[in-house]
């Protein structure tokens, strides 16, 4: 029973190897030889090489939260449709509905500018643990050993910019502070969007299929990386040219069956499976109860309106993806910690840490669970209020948060007058506020306020100045919003018209502006340093908690995910999840039709897509008379893999990761091998769409096609 809790709490068995861990790929030797015996055909160097091409390449951090592809010598990157929807929905409009119509450029001059987009490649990964570390002891105090760990920082920053001047460098910790790793990056910022599938494909099924299998969504986009005439970074510029990778995947449109070998490559965002119980609990009773009950509400306002309009639609089509798509992930997370009775396998684990303390070679380690409890009891419940300022502040009513943007202006009015500066400020958030107003509604806004605010302030106990617990009225809320300069863009854009001691006082008066003010330096002043204050004392004691672990229960440990480079493998693969249920490991077209059927508008089709499909109208995309949508893997995901390959044991393209199983969310805590499975459209899918549905089969000649 012993062997088989540790295996499910530190997965430490050579099974689990195949499927559990997110490893980085300059450190592959720990589990190299485990993805050969699992039926891997590349050489280490062939993916991952600091000197020469290899897959890492290929692979970019895309818009600093999604992963994205190269698939050809001239640029071109596949994505997740949701990774890019933030682009397609910028350039949508009425008389432009790319959300709908989807959008796919006919030639090169025809590809959309997308400001403010950026990707990422990693140029080199070194190991820095020893020169990070250098001075510490195990005497030392929390607030020393932090004070020591900027010092060193320093050093090193000032050493490999001096060395790397046009390179980007980040400084990253690992395991809690056990390892460090100086990560080297080169950004492009010339990034255009090329094609997008309409959302009865990229984003099928809607907030009904998010995060459940069996999937049928199409979620890619296309985007072209362009550069100087010396292939290096630039502004966008017409004379700009598209970028020639030092790697791109060749795509294998054989397919892929059950069993076979399956690698993600991309950029995992956050994973937290060191958790103690004490987080866990907090994490489960009071933190994703308060952030799900409080996006119901939100999610509610937002359905019902942008089905009633078009307009709204694309409004808030971006705002409704990013509310829904955490909420979703809570829920299932809920419901696979606690069928998989993750607490109790955690508080088991600890009772054997401690067991293993009382022996003389460990006896160092007595103290830290202890410690780590007593830190809890006191973090959590001012992190709880500080995420319940989040979930307000940065996805409930707007105008919070926008009025917030015209603090600087406010607050240092004189000293922007003086150093000339006035003006270029305005300009600025003028700017802003015209892509604010283009997706902003009134009414919309009014009834998220109108849900939220007796939440916030009522049930979780929000005591402010300004409306001091009790609930606010229809007529009171309507009032502030009549009354508020922000409502309303043409009284705005006229008060930054005419700036002086007029402009001042409106802005101060301002019911957003001014309780946006006490809600940002509250936080700022009260929650944020009292947390970072004590999650910097818990990362202290985790250290030595992983450290202790890893000398206690000896075995290969990979680091939780922070937004570095990451490979995991396992097997294309189905699963049990619950009694009396098979999950097979495909999906094909046939279940579009299906879906559609059942007469759920998430499962809306056009004609032509319906056509299409009833006429099995495949093209070279099908095997076995079927076309395949979506697979599932034994691979271990999480946030930041969106639109991260998926590879087969030769590195070809086979598909694109997109999702997880509602039962697989719980793996950023704990990974259950049994059940969690990563969701990826099957590449044959994106070429079927790009090539019969969209007619754009030209982007297919510069792409490298294994058939």
């Amino acid at each position: 029973m012993k062997l088989r809790l540790l295996a499910a709490v530190l997965f430490l068995t050579q099974t689990a190897f195949a499927k559990e861990g997110m490893w980085i790929p300059s450190l592959l030797n720990v589990v190299y030889s485990d993805m050969q015996s699992q039926g891997l055909q590349l050489t280490a160097e062939d993916l991952y090489d600091a000197n020469g091409s290899s897959l890492k390449d290929a692979i970019v951090l895309f818009g600093g939260g999604c992963t994205g592809e190269i698939v050809s010598n001239d640029g071109l990157l596949f994505t997740n449709h949701h990774c890019g929807f933030d682009y397609i929905q910028f350039h949508s409009s009425l008389k432009n509905d790319y959300l709908k119509d989807g959008f796919w450029a006919k030639s090169r001059a025809e590809e959309l500018r997308c400001d403010g987009l950026s990707v990422v490649f990693v140029v080199r990964m070194d190991d820095v643990t020893e020169a990070m570390r250098k001075g510490i002891s195990s005497t030392m105090t929390p607030a020393e050993v932090d004070a020591l760990l900027q010092k060193n920082k320093k050093a090193l920053e000032e050493q490999y910019k001096k060395e790397n001047p046009a390179l980007g460098l980040q400084l990253k910790s690992f395991n809690y502070g056990n390892q460090y790793l100086a990560i080297l990056t080169k950004s492009y910022n010339d990034v255009r969007l090329v094609g997008a599938p309409p959302s009865e494909i990229g984003k099928f099924g809607g907030d009904t299929d998010n995060w459940v299998w069996p999937r049928h969504t199409g979620d890619f986009s296309v985007f072209r990386i362009y550069a100087d005439a010396k292939n290096e970074p630039a502004k966008y510029s017409a004379s700009n040219v598209p970028f020639k990778p030092a790697h791109h995947l060749p795509i294998n449109i054989g397919g892929v069956k059950e069993g076979d070998f399956s690698m993600v490559y991309g950029f995992p965002g956050r994973t937290e499976h060191l958790l103690t119980s004490y987080a866990v609990n907090f994490v489960t009773t009071k933190l994703n109860p308060m952030r799900i009950d409080m996006r119901d509400q939100t999610i509610a306002v937002l359905e019902g309106r942008m089905r009633a309009s078009d307009e709204i639609r694309i409004k808030y089509a971006a705002k409704q993806s990013d509310v829904a798509n955490a909420w979703k992930k809570w829920k299932g997370q809920q419901i696979g910690l606690t069928n998989f009775r993750a607490l109790d396998q955690k508080r088991k684990f600890e009772e054997e840490y401690t067991a293993q303390c009382k022996k003389p070679e460990f006896k160092e380690y007595e103290e830290v669970l202890p410690k780590l409890k007593g830190l809890y009891d006191q973090v959590n419940n001012f992190n709880f209020e500080a995420q319940l300022f989040v979930e307000y502040m940065y996805y409930g009513p707007e105008l919070f948060n926008f009025s917030y943007r015209f603090h600087d202006l406010v607050a240092n009015y004189d000293t922007l007058k003086a150093q000339g500066k006035l003006q270029s400020t305005i300009d600025d958030l003028k700017t802003g506020a015209r892509a604010f107003y283009k997706d902003f509604d009134l009414a919309t806004e009014m009834a998220i306020y109108s849900r939220l605010q007796p939440l916030y302030e009522k049930k979780y106990n929000i005591i402010d100045k300004f409306d001091k617990a009790e609930e606010v009225s229809e007529a009171q809320y309507r009032g502030y919003y009549e009354k508020s300069v922000f409502s309303d863009s043409t009284a705005l854009f006229k008060l930054l018209d005419n700036p002086g001691k007029g402009m001042m006082k409106k802005m101060k008066g301002d019911y957003f502006y001014s309780h946006a003010v006490w809600m940002m330096d509250d936080y700022n002043t009260r929650l944020r340093p009292l947390v970072g204050d004590l999650n910097k004392q818990i990362d202290f004691w985790m250290q030595k908690y992983t450290e202790g672990m890893m000398k206690m229960f000896p075995g290969n440990y990979w680091a939780d995910a922070n937004s570095t480079l990451r490979i995991s493998y396992g097997k294309v693969d189905g699963s049990y999840p619950r009694d009396g249920e098979h999950y097979t490991p495909h999906t094909t077209a046939d279940g579009i039709l299906q879906k559609y059927y059942t007469g759920n508008l998430d499962f809306a089709i056009s004609p032509k897509l319906k056509s299409l499909l009833e006429a099995r109208n495949y093209g070279d995309y099908a095997s076995g008379g079927e076309l395949n949508v979506c697979y599932t893997g034994s691979n271990h995901t999480t946030g930041g893999n969106s639109g991260s390959p998926a590879l087969n044991a030769k590195g070809e393209l086979t598909g694109i990761n997109f999702d997880r199983s509602w039962e697989s969310t719980m793996s950023d805590i704990m990974y259950n091998p049994e059940i969690c499975r990563n969701i990826m459209v099957d590449v044959r899918y994106v070429l079927w769409v790009i090539d019969v549905y969209a007619d754009a089969d030209y982007l297919l000649k510069e792409m490298t096609i294994v058939r």
